[in-house]
Order: structure tokens, then C-alpha cells, then sequence
């Protein structure tokens, strides 16, 4: 119903082009060629055929993202703020702050991502900005959300960038004061030895930072307390003790990883390749901030090089567990078993981008072994430490895990994109599912949803900090 028909679906692909909001003519500009070029470099220093169908296209789509995601290089707050400041009367022969003299204005929950300029790799970003109008003069609500993103859209450190937006609000608006609060999220560097990812090292890094000038620029201001406040009011926590010393976080994991030691030193050629990708979005690898940038980035990269997993998991295929059969037949005396939440951490083979989440593994057996756990959780990180993609993984794991527990196999991945957030449509908090069957999960529809049945529901996440 209402489909568009072929001929004219692909004439909107071909045209399609222009909806990107880079310029035409992008793909031939030098700062394209380039990094093109250097990812070339990049992906044949991991052991990849850069001619292998789901690589083609890749050096294309990582030099569209990095320039799209560092446009903010190109832009100046001062003509967005300045386009947007509108007269506002305070209040009339009474005592108090409100409308254009006084009263606070904060607007909650921006979600940005920005690149983090000591890895390269995207970190996530929940803004909280507030100001003090003064001069009877407001500036327009977007306007806000729209400098933040200037700022952001740049090779960035988080207090830095809280800094840069309060600055440029401060200096654009003329305010009484301005207020800006960030919880930046960083991805872990990912540990491929055994017990691969530590309890302690799952998930994020995060770093609470914040930025006052005016009215705001004492920590220990009343008017803090109000923004705190208002920001409570909707469900954003934000301990005010933990912002005292916010400063002096440690934040970026490529200062503190032991990847180094598993993937070795990296070749000089893969460091030479991401210099100039940081020349090419505009920025001076000079800069003291980026002198151990492009080291750290091909350190993340080296842990994703094409191995020969297939040699590693052949003792697992030997280790099948008897008497299973691959008769697509659950026996009498065989009941399901789950292995859930297995994480994982893995690498878009399409845009160089993590990808990470969680594997849930079903599968009918007489018995277990306790190996059996390390041995899938062996084969989840064995196989998430490559390029990939979602969907490829999730068929090796299930074909895996299926040699070695039998045919009678249920494999669902559930992960979060990095390139879902950093580029193109930038869809905070979606997620993807995939699922693999085999045997009697292929052909039993009660089964896979006894299994389904057991997957637990994510952690609800709230907005503290």
C-alpha cells in the first residue's frame, strides 16, 4: 500500500544523494580522496582484501562520517546565535527575575555525540544548558541545542566541549549567566585475552562535567541549586558533590588500556594514515591534545585484525558434547538450557565503528558441563573480535556453538551501533536484534518462544549520575 514502484524507488536512490547535506561533488574533493585513501591503508594493515564485497564501499562511508561528524569545524556559533536574539521584556515595577531580566531558561536533555580527540572513536552526550537572560533580550530555544552541536561536532574532550558552548553562549547572548552540564559516555577498550571482558571494565566510561560563567561561574551559587533543581524535577540526577571535582576525571580508556600489550606495536604506516585523516578534517596533529591520537586509534583498530579464528575454535568443534544428535529431534530425556548475556564488543566493517552488546544462546542437551559457558563465551568474543557485521555474526556463533552442543540451536544478538548515533540519521537509543535457529528451533514455534521467554529485559537505565 502506497509503495513507491521500482523504477521510481530507484530514481530516488540515485537522486538521493543530495540528502545527505554534504556538498555535491563531495566524494571527488581532496579531504575525501584522502581519507579514503588512508583508510585503504588501514584495513590492509588488519589483513583485509579492501576488493572484499562488504569493503568496497568502506573507505567511502568512513571519510563521509569523520567529515560529517567534525562539520562543527566549518561552522561559528556567533552567526547562529546571532540570527535568533529576540527583545523580551522582564517583569513590571515588581520585585523578582522573570521573561528577558532574570529568569532561568534551561533546556534538558540534548542528545550529541562527539568524537573523542584522544582515540577517534564516538562518545555519547547528554546536554543540560541553562542561562540568565538579561538586557531584556531572549535568544531562541533551538539556538541552544544548535551551538552545542557546533561544538561537538569536532574532535573533543568533555570539559573542553562544556567549556566551548558555555563560552560561546555566554559571549553570543550576553547573559547574566550560563550553565552547562554534560555526562559524556566512552566506550571501553576491549580486552581480547582471557576472561576477555573483565566484570569490572563492561560497559561505558563516564565522566560528569560542567561549565559556569556569570551568575554561574561560583560552584556554590543559589542559582545552581535552582538549575539542579529543575533539572531533578524530570527525573535528571545530578549530584552536585561529584561535580566539585569533575575536572579532574580521568577520561578518555586509551590512556589506561593493556590492548597494547596483546596487539603489539603498531606499524608506522597505519599511524602515518590516521595523521592524515586528522590533516584532513582540518585539525593540526601537532596539537598536544592529538600528539598520541593516531597511536591509540590503530590500537583500538589492531584488536579487530583478520586472525585465523577458524584454527583457535577447532578444539572446541573436537569437544562436542555426546550423545547429542543433529536429528532436528529433541529427545526424551533432553531438556533446553540457556546461556544469556554473553557480551561482546565488535567492529562495523562498514563505517570502522564499534558495535557491542549481548548474545543469548539456547540449545537442547541431556546434560551440561561447566566448560560449557567459557567455551560460548570464547566463541561469542572469538567471532566479535573481526570486522562484522550484526548479522554474520549471529549465523557463526549459532553454526559454532551448533558443532559443539549439537544441532538444536538458538543464537540472539542484541546490540547498540555507534554508527547508528554518529552519523546519517543519528537515532539515539535504538538497538538492533538478530536471531539464528537451527534444528528444532527452526521447525518448533513453542520452543523458540520458551526460549525467547527466557531472555531477560535490559536494566532500566535512568538519568542519574
Amino acid at each position: 500500500m502506497g509503495a513507491l514502484d521500482e523504477e521510481h524507488f530507484n530514481k530516488e536512490i540515485e537522486n538521493g544523494v543530495e540528502l545527505d547535506c554534504l556538498d555535491l561533488g563531495f566524494e571527488d574533493q581532496p579531504e575525501t580522496v584522502a581519507i579514503e585513501d588512508a583508510v585503504k591503508v588501514l584495513l590492509q594493515g588488519l589483513g583485509e582484501d579492501i576488493n572484499r564485497e562488504g569493503l568496497k564501499k568502506t573507505p567511502l562511508r568512513v571519510a563521509k562520517a569523520l567529515r560529517e561528524g567534525t562539520k562543527g569545524y566549518k561552522q561559528k556559533a556567533k552567526d547562529i546565535v546571532q540570527s535568533a536574539l529576540f527583545p523580551e521584556v522582564g517583569l513590571d515595577d515588581a520585585v523578582g527575575h522573570a521573561g528577558g531580566a532574570g529568569g532561568l531558561v534551561i533546556v534538558r536533555d540534548l542528545d550529541l555525540f562527539s568524537y573523542c580527540e584522544s582515540c577517534l572513536l564516538p562518545f555519547q552526550v547528554k546536554c543540560q544548558i541553562g542561562y540568565v537572560p538579561s538586557g531584556q533580550r531572549v535568544v531562541g530555544l533551538s539556538k541552544l541545542s544548535r551551538v552545542a552541536d557546533v561544538f561537538a561536532k569536532r574532535l573533543q574532550d568533555p570539559q573542553r566541549l562544556a567549556d566551548e558552548i558555555c563560552s560561546a553562549l555566554h559571549l553570543g547572548i550576553k547573559p547574566a549567566g550560563v550553565a552547562v552540564i554534560l555526562q559524556c559516555s566512552h566506550i571501553h577498550f576491549p580486552n581480547i585475552e582471557p576472561p576477555f571482558l573483565d566484570s569490572n571494565r563492561q560497559g561505558w566510561v563516564k565522566a560528569l562535567v560542567h561549565s559556569g560563567s556569570g551568575v554561574f561561574e561560583n560552584d556554590f551559587a543559589d542559582v545552581w541549586d535552582d538549575f539542579l533543581s529543575l533539572l531533578k524535577f524530570r527525573g535528571v540526577n545530578v549530584d552536585k558533590t561529584l561535580m566539585k571535582d569533575s575536572k579532574q576525571q580521568c577520561w578518555c580508556p586509551s590512556q589506561y588500556s593493556s590492548s597494547a600489550e596483546v596487539t603489539g606495536q603498531p606499524s608506522t604506516g597505519m599511524v602515518t594514515a590516521v595523521t592524515s585523516i586528522l590533516i584532513s578534517l582540518g585539525e593540526n596533529p601537532l596539537r598536544k591534545e592529538l600528539a598520541g591520537t593516531p597511536t591509540h586509534f590503530v590500537k583500538w583498530l589492531m584488536n579487530f585484525q583478520n586472525a585465523n579464528l577458524e584454527t583457535k575454535l577447532n578444539g572446541f568443534a573436537c569437544a562436542r558434547m555426546d550423545p547429542l544428535k543433529q536429528n532436528g529431534e529433541a529427545g526424551h530425556d533432553k531438556r533446553m538450557y540457556t546461556e544469556l548475556n554473553l557480551s561482546f564488543c565488535s567492529q562495523c566493517e562498514h563505517h570502522l565503528l564499534p558495535f557491542y552488546g549481548v548474545v543469548h544462546i539456547g540449545y537442547y542437551a541431556e546434560e551440561i558441563t561447566p566448560v560449557i559457558k567459557s567455551r560460548l563465551q570464547s566463541i561469542v568474543r572469538f567471532y566479535g573480535f573481526k570486522l562484522q557485521v550484526q548479522e554474520r555474526l549471529t549465523r557463526q556463533i549459532a553454526e559454532t556453538a551448533s558443532s559443539l552442543l549439537g544441532g538444536d540451536v538458538v543464537v540472539v544478538v542484541e546490540a547498540n551501533h555507534t554508527c547508528m548515533i554518529s552519523r546519517g540519521i543519528e537515532k539515539f537509543g535504538s538497538s538492533t536484534a538478530t536471531i539464528a535457529v537451527l534444528g528444532l528451533f527452526s521447525t518448533d514455534p513453542a520452543a523458540r518462544a520458551k526460549f525467547l521467554q527466557n531472555i531477560p529485559n535490559p536494566a532500566s537505565g535512568g538519568s542519574g549520575f
